[in-house]
């Protein structure tokens, strides 16, 4: 058994471990937009997606992050590319001005909707602004990039194009004391059925639900949860984040990252408006 360690620090982006699929929309020509690139399933997906040979548009707040991910990328070389735009989701400016920057560097085809927050409290101490700023982050954001990129993908030379949303077990299901998360997470996959009653067949979208991921959004929620349960941090791994799950490890950021690839790809035709739950079994199995 790997120690704690092993168990809840990511591996570092290797292109070995990518799914390349071979579709001709993947090219250096059409662009994908993710959010949240400057770290964990963000960064995953730019690194999966520039592998196939998209040029990515990736985007967050945190600016050294994101030019990690970049020179990660490059570092890797690739077939496709990241260039960075720096922008704050709750700005509705800001969004409009990262779409039209990815418009500057070739036709929009894909958006990825990963950039999320957390925080722990139970509902009667929960802090009303952060329950606003997750909202303002994981569903008003992606909301307002899908307005802005439905007509690039619309106005393409073929027509299509596709949303991926990252939502969660807890978009299935709920654990106590997140109440802000897992209304987004419930909340995003009814925008992902939005946009695909809307698209004509056209313009796709999914959602991506996993259980617990090797990131930093994982891993500085450990102590949280330990404190509120009234366990230790090895229980919060053994007992909470793996204890439902049929697996006996955490999947990777790149893992999460090739369910978008796949999505995305024109393997994915049928996939409009459904959920890839990729959940170790947490959700649907029990002892």
């Amino acid at each position: 058994m790997p120690d704690d360690s092993d168990r809840v620090e990511p591996p570092e982006l290797d292109p070995n471990e990518v799914l390349y699929v071979d579709d001709d929309r993947f090219a250096a020509d059409n662009v994908a937009i993710v959010t949240g690139a400057a770290s964990g399933i963000g960064r995953a997906t730019a690194f999966a997606l520039a592998a196939n040979g998209l040029t990515v548009v990736g985007t967050d707040v945190d600016e050294a992050g994101l030019d990690g991910t970049a020179e990660r990328v490059a570092d890797c070389d690739l077939d496709g590319r990241v260039a960075t735009v720096a922008a704050d989701l709750t700005d509705a400016d800001e969004i409009a001005a990262l779409v039209d920057a990815a418009a500057d560097e070739g036709t929009v085809k894909y958006l990825a909707n990963v950039a999320g927050l957390q925080h722990v409290d139970p509902i009667e101490a929960f802090p009303a602004e952060r329950f606003d700023r997750l909202q303002d982050v994981m569903v008003r954001a992606p909301f307002l990039l899908a307005k802005e990129c439905l007509p690039h993908m619309r106005a393409s030379e073929d027509g299509t194009g596709c949303v991926g949303n990252m939502a969660s077990v807890h978009g299935h299901y709920v654990t106590s004391d997140k109440v802000a998360y897992n209304v987004a997470k419930f909340g995003i996959r009814g925008l992902t059925q939005s946009i695909a009653a809307e698209g004509d067949g056209s313009v796709r979208s999914f959602s991506v639900s996993t259980g617990y991921v090797k990131t930093p959004l994982v891993t500085d929620q450990i102590p949280d949860t330990a404190e509120q349960r009234g366990i230790s941090v090895d229980e919060v791994v053994e007992d909470v984040m793996l204890g439902q799950s049929r697996a006996s490890e955490m999947m990777t950021p790149l893992e999460v990252g090739n369910l978008f690839v796949f999505g995305f790809s024109k393997h994915a035709g049928h996939l409009n408006g459904g959920d890839l739950t990729v959940d170790g079994g947490m959700t649907l199995t029990y002892e």
